[in-house]
């Protein structure tokens, strides 16, 4: 196969995963790409994340992104993430898992940020 042909293939097959993706994201409203509410859910009980020593060591930093469901009851129903660096996002994850939300007649969706910064 020519460079040329496969430059074309891989680029069709980048398109149709996009297109597909976007379709995903206008049936499903509640697809990550189109949220980016931020949670107006109050929180009973937040738990701070802990900076991995290893990314403090690296001298990772940055912001993590996640999409929370939050059940009627107060308790994180689910969660998915939008951005950040995996090792940071470990430590948002685990520490969004503890927390406890006021209950409310519905569930809600929004986003959560964690800013992470390494101390200098």
């Amino acid at each position: 196969m020519s460079f040329a042909r496969l430059k074309r293939c891989v680029t069709a097959g980048l398109f149709a995963v996009l297109v597909s993706g976007a379709v995903h994201c206008v049936l499903q409203p509640t697809c990550a790409f189109a949220q980016e509410a931020e949670l107006t859910r109050k929180v009973k009980n937040r738990v701070a994340p802990v900076y991995p020593d290893i990314a403090r060591r690296m001298n990772i930093a940055g912001t993590v992104k996640v999409v929370v469901v939050v059940a009627p009851n107060g308790s994180l129903k689910s969660t998915k993430i939008m951005g950040g660096h995996p090792l940071l996002v470990t430590a948002a994850v685990d520490a969004l898992k503890k927390w406890k939300f006021e209950t409310a007649s519905e569930e809600s969706t929004g986003v959560v940020e964690f800013k992470f910064q390494s101390e200098q």
